[in-house]
């Protein structure tokens, strides 16, 4: 039986043993509404808390900020478990909305050991809005991070188009919030 391809596999890095992860497999068993597996009650949960670049067709409350803050969220979207572009897409989202705070995120993903994720979503988020005031600071903290061994993800599904004068012409991208 074949094992499935994970991000960590496929950007040349392992998996370590999870702290957050267990805490999100305990909230998901916990209520899982319609979710089958872990990585669909995040989406199910991010799209909770705003975010619609990806989406899901149930909604659920699931826990509160309290019990998982939106740095935790966003964390959890970006473990490279599993190989699933989309979710990093919606944590992209939850940062380029100013959702998190930038100390706590910077503190989890190097405790889950992906400061090398949050640094290439950060330079393809760069590319698109310069100025955006948390990719350039995680940009500028996860600067020595070796880039990835395989793409991890272009710009363009982290930004949206805004068009010149209501017309077919883009004048400048900037990131989905």
């Amino acid at each position: 039986m074949a094992q499935e391809m994970t991000l960590a596999k496929r950007l040349g890095r392992t998996c370590h043993v999870s702290p957050l992860r267990m805490k999100l497999i305990r909230l998901w068993q916990r209520d899982p509404g319609s979710a089958e597996v872990l990585e669909h009650w995040l989406v199910d949960i991010a799209n909770s808390r705003g975010t619609r670049i990806v989406t899901r067709e149930e909604l659920v409350n699931g826990p509160d900020l309290n019990e998982l803050t939106n740095e935790e969220l966003v964390i959890g979207l970006l473990l490279p478990n599993r190989d699933r572009p989309q979710m990093l897409c919606l944590a992209a989202q939850l940062i380029s909305r100013k959702a998190v705070d930038l100390g706590e995120l910077i503190w989890l993903a190097t405790r889950e050991r992906i400061g090398f994720i949050l640094a290439e979503l950060a330079r393809q988020a760069c590319k698109v809005e310069l100025d955006h005031p948390l990719w350039r600071q995680i940009d500028e903290r996860f600067a020595t991070e070796k880039p990835a061994a395989s793409p991890l993800a272009h710009y363009t599904p982290l930004a949206q188009p805004v068009m010149k004068n209501g017309r077919v012409n883009v004048e400048r991208w900037v990131v989905v919030s």
